[in-house]
């Protein structure tokens, strides 16, 4: 047995270890912290964020980014990716990953909620839907008319969207916005905001309204019953906001022609009744079906130009002149929900520009669309009543608060 010599000093050179003492700690009693694992590395290669556009297909897509289309091929293979990638809307985003044609990963937005995310690995590749929830908060809005709804909307910091809905989707069947509002009208909003990870990224449903039209006031609510069959507008009462019929069947611009009994054609140069409404707007704005119906007639028709002609039940019939082209797939006998799109703006037949010609007729007689009574639709039901009554309140209490804000921003004199 070989011994090592010893690198310590005589040991009567040895200076004895002075003893170390600790002063009374608390110490913690809680575990050793967990260390964050490292982040997943991203796919190596050239990343490409793609924004759909009108008829794009994945395989146009693909092959604009010269990415393989046999991996395409192999993702669209995976079990549920085929339906939720194919769905293309135009503004979408796509973002790839590839490597030298060859992709790495996918990931396309599929719903306000949710993700798709598409890697590849040594066994190839795998998809998987990401949950991205968001929190949806009350927002508030209060705006007074000096010039037009959509310049007080700005300035009160509401999006067009929701002045649309306001206008078009709680209000429209009251009031019309394009020659009944005026300097001085008021309106009150409480309506939803979504954010996802703290970052606000877009606006939901209006929850409660006031519009006060010429001195009137006109109350909303959106009710939904817990049992989900009842989602719509109502006044506080249960009325539905909604009627049978939409005062004016699509987005426009100003009225062109009004209803007219002894109108002079301006094509004939003679004295012509003019049997309905005439809404300017622009080429290829959406026309939509003024009610519940049956489609009785779509083609063209003389001087209408491309027409549409729906049949309501009860002796009431509704007419759509001058269309550009019609909705796709429209025929004859077809059934339509209110708000269906049926066709688009033009300027076919005697027109001398793009409109909507749009035409009310009760057991064949024509009535003026902007002021004939439109039927009421179903009110709240008695077994929802209570419900809706609990909801009412605590949603106008807010609606309250907003207009007692307003109310006390104004300066006094």
């Amino acid at each position: 047995m070989i011994e090592r010599e010893s690198a310590s000093p005589p040991a009567s050179n040895v200076i004895p270890p002075t003893p170390l003492t600790l002063p009374d700690l608390e110490l913690p009693t809680t575990s050793v912290p967990m260390i964050e694992p490292a982040p997943i590395p991203k796919p190596l290669g050239d990343t490409v964020e793609f924004v759909v556009r009108r008829n794009d297909t994945l395989d146009r897509i693909f092959r604009q980014l010269k990415v393989s289309l046999g991996d395409l091929a192999s993702i669209r293979d995976l079990p549920g990716v085929r339906e939720s990638l194919d769905r293309l809307r135009p503004g979408d985003t796509i973002t790839v990953v590839h490597d030298e044609g060859l992709l790495q990963a996918l990931t396309r937005r599929i719903s306000e909620t949710e993700v798709l995310s598409v890697t590849r690995s040594e066994e190839g590749f795998a998809a998987e839907v990401l949950a991205t929830p968001l929190d949806v908060r009350e927002a508030y809005a209060h705006g007074t008319i000096e010039s037009s709804l959509f310049v007080a909307a700005r300035a009160a910091g509401v999006s067009p969207e929701i002045i649309l809905a306001l206008a078009n989707d709680i209000f429209g069947w009251e009031i019309d916005f394009a020659l009944d509002i005026r300097a001085g009208d008021r309106f009150s909003i409480v309506y939803e905001q979504k954010f996802r990870d703290g970052e606000y990224v877009g606006d939901g449903r209006i929850l409660a309204a006031d519009f006060i039209n010429n001195g009137k006031s006109h109350r909303a609510i959106y009710f939904e019953s817990k049992d989900k069959q009842v989602a719509d507008y109502f006044s506080p009462e249960g009325r539905s906001m909604r009627r049978q019929f939409l005062r004016a069947p699509l987005d426009f611009t100003r009225i062109s022609s009004n209803f007219n009994p002894r109108r002079r054609h301006p094509i004939l140069n003679t004295i012509r009744a003019h049997k309905g409404v005439d809404y300017a707007a622009a080429r290829g704005t959406v026309i939509k079906a003024a009610g519940d119906g049956r489609v009785d007639f779509v083609g063209t028709k003389g001087g209408y130009g491309r027409v549409v002609i729906l049949e309501h039940g009860g002796g009431i019939s509704t007419l759509y002149g001058h269309m550009s082209r019609f909705a796709s797939g429209l025929r004859r006998g077809q059934r339509v929900k209110q708000g269906a799109t049926i066709g688009f703006v033009g300027s076919s037949g005697a027109a001398t520009g793009p409109h909507l010609h749009y035409e009310y007729r009760v057991s064949g007689v024509h009535k003026n669309p902007r002021t004939v009574p439109l039927p009421d639709a179903a009110p709240i039901s008695d077994s929802y009543k209570a419900e809706f009554q609990s909801h009412s309140r605590q949603i106008l209490a807010s609606l309250d608060k907003v207009q007692d804000s307003a109310v006390a921003a104004v300066p006094s004199n």
